[in-house]
């Protein structure tokens, strides 16, 4: 005997809900990391981390039945990549209101990769935290393979070798190569 419909769709809305329950159980604590890297906040403290984070769940929940075969965890990652791109690259003016003036600023970013503009940190992430090879990475932002690979590049250097007035680099005294820590090569 057939069920009604009002009780098969609620099953179908029930199974939907626990499926995605299950997928953020297991995704939401390396795609919060995923965004903190993204966004060089501190881990303790990632309100834009955490913003980014729910708007790509929540669209990935939204198109959840529509993903069939394909893999949620690499939708979410690219809504995550595609938000933080856009975010980064072109900032919401707010305009000047003077109730917001009395608010607290900011903090800058603190995190490992502040030292590195947004392009490179989402490349540097894309393609070290994540592992997403050189092509998708490039697909997913509209580059060229090639222009992906020097960003990636450059942003491992930056992030190897500091520049002596970035924050890592502050304790190099004379004769120190960078770090300040490392002995003077020869």
């Amino acid at each position: 005997m057939r069920e009604p419909p009002r009780s098969r769709s609620q099953r179908q809305s029930a199974r939907r809900a626990h499926e995605f329950e299950s997928f953020v159980a297991g995704t939401a604590v390396r795609l919060l990391r995923t965004a903190t890297l993204l966004t060089a906040e501190e881990p303790a403290h990632n309100p834009r981390a955490r913003r980014l984070l729910a708007y790509a769940l929540a669209h990935t929940y939204a198109v959840w039945d529509r993903l069939h075969d394909d893999d949620p965890y690499d939708h979410a990652r690219a809504l995550l990549a595609l938000r933080f791109a856009r975010t980064a690259w072109y900032p919401r003016q707010l305009p000047r209101i003077p109730r917001l003036r009395t608010r607290r600023t900011a903090a800058p970013p603190a995190g490992v990769l502040a030292a590195l503009r947004p392009q490179e940190r989402l490349i540097l992430t894309l393609r070290m935290y994540e592992g997403v090879a050189e092509e998708q990475c490039a697909a997913l932002l509209a580059l060229p393979p090639e222009r992906v690979g020097e960003i990636c590049d450059r942003a491992c250097a930056n992030v190897l070798h500091p520049a002596r007035g970035s924050a890592r680099g502050a304790g190099a005294g004379p004769g120190t190569p960078r770090g300040g820590t490392e002995a003077a090569l020869p």
